[in-house]
């Protein structure tokens, strides 16, 4: 029987999924494929994965391929401290003024666009780029960085830039969790696979719960290649939410309502989550 191919987003959020996999050897038992989130939803477009974390809005995108893992995403309720908009502005003032996007995920792309029209009725002038804060500010008032790049400008910040958390924003307007990344599998995969699907759900949840009771090594481990003090992952790990539970999913929900209405998606898709 081939191993599953699974893929493995290359950002410190993802950390926690795959500390307690390691510690465990559980690895050894899938086929682990990294890249970015754009990467990995490519792959698995393209059946080089049978599931992976992918960007929420890439979902939306290709729902009638994929179904989704039960119980496990990338999420926040509130601050999320790896999307942030620095800015030269404050937030109220960017209507017509150009923002610089990183090219790195789409979701937070839309999240901004929706942020900016619906909460604050404004509308800039985005244009994408490479994410690296100083070239992007230097064409732009403001730029979005996620991920990685978001967690060292913001650890290095600039005390004259204005600094958004965009899952603070996103609950500020929403009033619920924002969900920045599904486990989505390709159908034809579950439905051959179902046994395998259950240990790898199983494998994750598992280790998810290792890596937040062993909060202090697993973010020791994750700095270690990293300028950053083990506190500041320690804050962030805790800031995130893993699970999938039913006020996950009605975020979810609003945030494919409001990128629909704004013509970032064609249709709101069903949230299909696998049941095991």
């Amino acid at each position: 029987m081939m191993r599953p191919r699974v893929g493995h987003i290359q950002f410190i959020n993802c950390f926690p999924l795959f500390y307690g996999l390691i510690e465990k050897k559980f690895l050894l038992e899938v086929d682990l494929i990294k890249g970015n989130p754009t990467d990995l939803n490519r792959m698995l477009m393209e059946n080089i994965l049978d599931l992976a974390p992918i960007p929420s809005i890439a979902y939306a995108r290709n729902y009638k391929d994929y179904i989704l893992m039960p119980d496990i995403s990338i999420s926040a309720d509130g601050e999320v401290k790896s999307i942030y908009l620095f800015s030269k502005l404050p937030i109220e003032d960017l209507d017509g003024k150009k923002i610089a996007l990183s090219n790195i995920s789409a979701t937070s792309v839309a999240l901004l666009r929706i942020i900016m029209a619906k909460k604050y009725r404004s509308f800039p002038d985005y244009f994408t780029s490479a994410p690296e804060l100083g070239a992007m500010l230097m064409e732009a008032e403001a730029a979005l960085l996620i991920g990685d790049d978001a967690l060292r400008a913001k650890y290095n910040q600039d005390k004259r830039l204005y600094v958004y958390d965009l899952g603070r924003e996103w609950k500020d307007y929403s009033n619920l969790p924002m969900v920045f990344a599904v486990w989505a599998i390709r159908k034809e995969y579950a439905d051959k696979n179902r046994e395998q699907i259950i240990n790898i759900r199983d494998a994750f949840i598992d280790s998810i719960r290792y890596s937040l009771d062993n909060i202090q090594a697993c973010a020791h481990k994750a700095a270690q290649w990293e300028e950053f003090a083990d506190d500041y992952l320690v804050d962030y790990f805790r800031s995130l939410r893993f699970d999938f539970d039913e006020t996950k999913r009605e975020g979810l929900l609003k945030y494919y309502k409001e990128a629909q209405k704004l013509g970032l998606i064609d249709e709101v898709p069903p949230i299909d989550i696998l049941e095991i």
